[in-house]
């Protein structure tokens, strides 16, 4: 009884420590992808440290890397609460462990002494002749077999409990360290804190200094952005109207064949001919008539993915979200999410489709792919390297990201007809 419940107790406290291995595991890759982030958003801002004019993507960087920073101070706290909890957990197995040592060591001196008192091969051999009779004799025999047996099983439980514990012991140990280690880089990552929050004091007091011409640009900037927006929804507009015009001829060409053989097959009965059905595609529910069936299956495949489509950069950070914002007292509305990257990073088509145009606005490129119902839009490029027509597929490069006041970002879009997105949701975390 006592060593089924050593054995399962010893279970649950493997089980318990693996799922603990799991979370801390998620956590140490989570704070490895915030400091990536962060170190991107650095080099970003060591390269326009100079610059004497203070740009909106600075501003959003450091705002940015402020938030990351504090995001790994809070997974840092929970390695930590994850290792307090291992701690304890720990040192409560030990503590169980060194009671279970204990008792198994005194029922095994107490048969140490039982043996000593019948060591004798004379006293072992009058046990079993005492017997009444041969059944009983017997049975003292299989009792002295079994009971040398058993304080060799007692030996064994001894020392792989011994062995338990000091492993368990190490493991404190190393809980310990690792613990001390957090502790510091806590202290690190708050210190680094603190400078930078100094950091964007500094800049807020530079953006007082220059808040006249900075709202002025800043207005200017998404003047032309919303402009470019209204453009490329007209672009999406006219691919649903020529989508429609295509759905509309499709139909009437099926209603005239199956007017032409209703026309035929009455002839033929010696019946009057049937009107000729009104051609109606049907609607989709994007809004516009129903795609071709291929069509139709990509928007599908698009739509199962949402959450987990790639980000159209290798790596970067979201510095400015989907939705309304205020500058001062001037509001705009961001119809993607602004993405900083590293410069010169390629663009990535993030599902498979059709582009449907490249256009050029201020000295920049952007692209419209169609992917049936839904279109994503990859604005702010240096260079592509795709053209109207092409069809594409998941992750292929389509172009290079330009900078924005010195600052690499890509401004991307996703849209359900000309209904904007936010991308944040379709992209995977």
């Amino acid at each position: 009884m006592k060593l089924n419940k050593s054995l399962l107790l010893l279970l649950f406290i493997f089980s318990v420590s693996l799922v603990r291995a799991q979370s801390s595991s998620e956590l140490k890759r989570k704070k490895e992808a915030i400091q990536r982030e962060i170190e991107l958003l650095q080099r970003n801002l060591n390269k326009t440290a100079n610059n004497k004019k203070l740009t909106l993507g600075q501003i959003n960087a450091l705002n940015t890397k402020i938030k990351l920073m504090q995001d790994k101070i809070t997974v840092i706290n929970s390695e930590i609460k994850n290792l307090d909890n291992q701690i304890h957990e720990n040192t409560n197995t030990v503590i169980t462990l060194k009671g279970q040592l204990n008792q198994l060591k005194k029922e095994y001196a107490a048969m140490i002494r039982f043996a000593q008192r019948n060591k004798n091969a004379y006293d072992k051999m009058m046990f079993i002749f005492a017997a009444k009779d041969f059944n009983q004799a017997y049975k003292r025999i299989k009792y002295l077999q079994q009971f040398g047996q058993y304080r060799k099983k007692q030996a064994g439980y001894i020392q792989g409990t011994q062995k338990d514990l000091n492993y368990k012991i190490v493991v404190l140990d190393k809980n310990l360290k690792e613990k001390s280690s957090l502790l510091h880089e806590q202290e690190n990552e708050k210190d680094k804190l603190g400078k930078n929050k100094s950091q964007q004091s500094a800049v807020l007091s530079k953006y007082s200094k220059q808040e006249k011409q900075y709202r002025q640009d800043i207005a200017t900037r998404k003047k032309q952005q919303a402009q470019l927006d209204r453009s490329i929804r007209a672009a999406i507009a006219r691919e649903i109207a020529l989508e429609r015009k295509r759905a509309e001829e499709a139909a009437r060409a099926a209603a005239a064949k199956a007017a032409a053989a209703a026309a035929a097959k009455a002839r033929a009965e010696n019946r009057p001919v049937p009107a000729a059905p009104v051609a109606k595609p049907k609607e989709s529910s994007g809004g516009y008539m129903a795609a071709t069936p291929e069509a139709a299956r990509l928007s599908a495949a698009f739509e199962s993915n949402r959450g987990s489509l790639p980000w159209p950069v290798a790596a970067g950070s979201i510095t400015e979200s989907f939705g309304k914002h205020k500058e001062g007292q001037a509001s705009y509305d961001n119809a993607g999410v602004t993405i900083q990257t590293a410069e010169g990073a390629g663009v990535r088509a993030v599902f498979n489709g059709k582009v449907t145009k490249v256009g050029n606005a201020l000295g920049r490129y952007y692209i419209l792919i169609k992917h049936g119902q839904f279109f994503t839009v990859y604005q702010n490029l240096r260079s592509v390297s795709v053209s109207a027509g092409d069809d594409v597929t998941t992750k292929q490069n389509i172009g290079t990201v330009a900078s924005s006041g010195d600052v690499p970002e890509l401004q991307f879009q996703i849209y359900r007809g000309t209904a904007a997105q936010n991308p944040a949701a379709w992209i995977a975390k």
